[in-house]
């Protein structure tokens, strides 16, 4: 077998990963002999929320933001009224 043939065949990625077994990563095999003696307990796939206060309901962020643009408006309007021509 030549060099070159040798160094393809060592990096041949289709070949490795057809192998029948793979050796699992250092953190599966750590978790496994953690879980033997030790099995982590049952959770649930998601936790109960927080409590969180209610939401602010439709109409009051509506006049909130109607209000914060009629005060810029009347802002504008006043600075404008008062600066020297």
């Amino acid at each position: 077998m030549s060099e070159k043939d040798h160094w393809e065949h060592e990096f041949d990625h289709k070949w490795a990963n057809d192998a029948e077994h793979k050796e699992p990563s250092a953190r599966a095999r750590m978790l496994a002999a953690r879980w033997k003696h030790n099995p982590p307990e049952p959770v649930p796939f998601r936790g109960d929320p927080d409590p969180v206060r209610p939401r602010r309901s439709g109409w009051i962020s509506t006049a909130v933001v109607l209000g914060c643009v009629v005060a810029v408006i009347l802002l504008l309007g006043y600075i404008n009224f008062r600066a020297p021509y």
